[in-house]
């Protein structure tokens, strides 16, 4: 009788060099180089060479330095005007970053210092339909007829489908239907989920990928001069967007074109939130209701009345 061998499996205490790999693993790829680039950020703020020495040298500290660190942080980043959202995500990557830490037991603290207060208001009207036109006029004017193309089915996707910049370039050719739909990975969402496209934006895409080719990979890919072809990035988008909106005489960027959208979307259903909702994919209507707000300008109106009450006043 064979006898049965056991191998013994040792246990590997855990370091902050594979606590960062876990904490960044089994992550989107845009939350990943998103987390990654917050904390090589606040690697360059305490002077460490990488993400991965900065976790090392503030997970030694005891959690009132930790917390003097990250207060002074906050700080800094607020006197040197960083957006709010911005500053709350960066510190929301050393949290979480913490909590992975001390969940593993290796600090036994975490970080009470509390985010900075952001604007309720932000600009939610996007660039305009008239300017939105003009942009997509210019880029299916452009001299390079791929490039033309391509950009044309890109704002297409944003202005027509309220698609996030990220949503956009995630898409690979596999997830274009050619019977009129496109599976997106949506904003803190684990799946992808098909969103059906409007007739012109279907036309668009099938000129794209008619140029493009249907090999597979990303369905939105750059023009290297070096004749070597990847995926699209969040940057280049983002000038392209730019250049386009420069034509028109409008300063917008992608998420513009998606406040274009919903406003949009909202004028030609009367302020019908729950159904616009289905459009922009938002699960909290509160967002929705800000933007309904601002399309009416509900400020400006009563605003007018208490004027026009104390002019008589006068």
């Amino acid at each position: 009788m064979s006898e049965l061998v056991v191998q013994e499996t040792r246990f590997i205490p855990p370091s902050t060099a594979s606590l960062l790999d876990e904490f960044l693993r089994g992550r989107k790829p845009t939350t990943r180089r998103a987390y990654l680039g917050d904390l090589q950020y606040f690697a360059e703020y305490i002077g460490a060479r990488s993400a991965e020495e900065a976790a090392r040298l503030f997970l030694e500290r005891s959690r009132g330095e930790a917390n003097a660190v990250v207060l002074s942080y906050r700080n800094y980043m607020v006197e040197k005007g960083l957006a709010s959202n911005t500053t709350n995500r960066r510190l929301a990557a050393i949290r979480s970053l913490v909590r992975m830490a001390r969940m593993v037991d290796l600090v036994p603290w975490s970080i009470d210092v509390q985010n900075v207060k952001a604007k309720a208001y932000r600009d939610t009207s996007g660039p305009g339909l008239p300017a939105v036109q003009k942009m997509i006029t210019a880029a299916g004017k452009g001299k390079n007829k791929h490039k033309a193309l391509r950009d044309v089915a890109m704002l297409r996707l944003m202005a027509d489908c309220g698609l996030r910049r990220a949503e956009v370039l995630g898409l690979d050719v596999c997830d274009y239907d050619t019977a009129g739909k496109v599976r997106i990975l949506g904003k803190g969402r684990s799946e992808k989920e098909w969103v059906s496209l409007p007739g012109f934006v279907h036309d668009a895409l099938s000129a794209w990928l008619g140029a493009r080719g249907i090999t597979p990979g990303p369905l939105f890919t750059n023009f290297d001069r070096g004749g070597r072809s990847g995926r699209l990035t969040g940057s280049a988008l983002y000038s392209i967007v730019k250049k386009y909106g420069t034509a028109a005489g409008v300063d917008t960027r992608p998420h513009g074109l998606r406040h274009a959208a919903i406003t949009s979307a909202l004028d030609a259903f009367n302020g019908d939130v729950r159904k616009v909702a289905a459009f922009s994919r938002h699960s909290d209507l509160r967002v929705l209701t800000r933007y309904d707000d601002n399309r009416h300008d509900f400020a400006g109106e009563v605003a007018a009345v208490v004027s026009l009450k104390n002019g008589r006043c006068a």
